[in-house]
This record gives structure tokens, sequence and C-alpha cells, in this order.
């Protein structure tokens, strides 16, 4: 299995360094119609790619988490559209697209008793892998795993 990490940040805004962890945003969005659709509309005319996303009704407001190519265009997005969001950190590997992947790095962490809380994954344009991104308990230990995974996978 391969799993090499998302990459960090830049000072530009785009990516840089690889890295297992990435900013995760959590926006609250309306539960209506186009309201999703008009989010994601405005990070794309302001050129941030968003490589993966869930998104879910709760307490009749939709929560949308997401991952994008270019963090600091998202946060000036959603600022300027006065949504209301969050960052987080999130340990994030990629994996083939194949049987069997997703359970490795799954298992590793629970190996290692850590929790995942969530997880969603999504992909990266150009790429044949999946990025999954999952929201854990213990994400110090979580991203060196996972590092060691994708370096396992390397060799």
């Amino acid at each position: 299995m391969k799993t090499t990490p998302l990459v960090a940040e830049s000072r530009t805004g785009r990516e840089q360094d690889q890295m297992p962890r990435a900013k995760e945003f959590t926006v609250t969005i309306e539960d209506k119609p186009g309201a999703l659709g008009g989010c994601f509309l405005a990070l794309a005319e302001r050129g941030v790619n968003i490589l993966a996303f869930q998104s879910y009704v709760e307490e009749g407001e939709s929560l949308t988490r997401f991952l994008v190519d270019d963090p600091k265009g998202a946060r000036t997005v959603l600022a300027g559209r006065s949504m209301i969001f969050e960052e987080t950190e999130v340990a994030v590997a990629r994996v083939a697209h194949r049987p069997g992947e997703l359970a490795r790095a799954a298992a590793r962490l629970g190996e290692s008793k850590i929790n995942i809380d969530y997880s969603y994954c999504g992909l990266e344009h150009g790429s044949t892998q999946e990025v999954v991104v999952f929201g854990v308990d213990n994400l110090p230990t979580a991203v060196k795993l996972l590092d060691e995974l994708a370096g396992e996978d390397a060799a």
C-alpha cells in the first residue's frame, strides 16, 4: 500500500512539503437546496480545489468537512462569505485504490489504540490514489504511524 501523505501549506497557500497531516475545514451551511453548491462554487471561483469532503445534516444545519489544496484561499472565501467555520488538523494518507489498502491504514491506527472518530476520502487531480482523512483522538501518533506505513510501501 502506498500512503504518500498530503502536503503542507506553503507561504503562498499552495502545497509544499510532504506530511501526513492537513488542515481540515468544518463549515456550518444552511440546510437548503443550493447552499452547499454555493459554498463550493465560491471556492472554485477563487481557484481552490476540494480534495476530499463529507457533508451531513445535524440539528437542521448542514455540517461539511473538507480538505483543499489552498487553505489560505479557503479561509479568505469562507470569511468573505461570513460563514461559520473551524479549522482543525487531521491525519491524512494516500492509499492505492484496491482491496485491503484502506483496511491496512485503519488497522495500523487501531493496533496502536488510536480511535478514529470519523473518516472520509477523496481524490487529488491527476492521482490514482485515494486521499483518506482520519479525525483521530491522538494526532501525533497517527501521523507518525501513517508516515511509517508510507515508508514501508516506498521501500
